[in-house]
This record gives C-alpha cells, sequence and structure tokens, in this order.
C-alpha cells in the first residue's frame, strides 16, 4: 500500500492538509504575500507524519519509520518545550531522574509515547556511560 500512496503530495495531495487545516493548493506563494497565510499554516499535520511513517515501515525503512512517528508526536508539543526538550537531551545537562521526569511529562501531558520511550532509553545510555 505505501509504495502505491507514495509520494503523498502526488497520490493523496487532498487528504494533505497543515496543522492549521490548510490544504496544499492554499500553500502558495501568492496566498503568503497577500498575508492569507501566517507561518503556523506551514506546520506540517501529525498525520502526515504518521502516513508518512507508515509508507516507511512497509517499504522496509524501520527506523525512518519510528523517527517520523516521533516527529508526528512533536507537532502537539509548544516549541518552547520542544527546545527544552533538546537542550535536556544533551550530555551533562540534568540529571537520569530529571530525564525520566521529562519522559513522563511528555507521555502524560501530550501523549508523546514514542517520544518518551526515546528519552527513557536515552537516560538508560547516559548513565551507563556516566554523561550525567
Amino acid at each position: 500500500m505505501g509504495k502505491r500512496r507514495y509520494p503523498l503530495g502526488e497520490y493523496e495531495r487532498d487528504k494533505i492538509v497543515s496543522q492549521t487545516g490548510r490544504s496544499l493548493e492554499e500553500l502558495t506563494l501568492e496566498n503568503l504575500r497577500a498575508g492569507k497565510l501566517g507561518p503556523e499554516d506551514f506546520i506540517i499535520h501529525q498525520e502526515t507524519l504518521r502516513a508518512q511513517a507508515e509508507i516507511a515501515e512497509e517499504a522496509g525503512f524501520p527506523q525512518l519509520a519510528a523517527n517520523l512517528r516521533r516527529a508526528a508526536e512533536l507537532t502537539v508539543i509548544p516549541h518552547e518545550k520542544v527546545l527544552s526538550v533538546y537542550e535536556a537531551l544533551r550530555p551533562y545537562r540534568v540529571t537520569y531522574e530529571q530525564l525520566l521526569a521529562l519522559a513522563d511529562e511528555l507521555e502524560r501531558e501530550y501523549g508523546a509515547v514514542e517520544n518518551a520511550r526515546f528519552i527513557r532509553e536515552a537516560a538508560e545510555a547516559y548513565k551507563e556511560r556516566g554523561l550525567f
């Protein structure tokens, strides 16, 4: 199924919308210049990322699929929080317990199960390597 649908912009164009619900046809330079669009209109919708993950999985690219699923979860998390996650994942920035608490928060507050799993794995790897 994935290979028939790829690229989504060609085969499922009518199903693709931005996070604000704008269709691909609306996302034009003309509309941007006319002030009809804002930066938020160009944020990819999580369902588009999930569809891309499905295609990647079916095509035999499980790591890419996992990355796309995590990206889908991140679309609903405020940008400031995403940046704080990035900062926390840098070695020597936080404690083991703080990373686990961050994973719990992402899962509880945003339903970001895949990202929470990733952060917990990182916490274990950092602990083993002495990166706290």
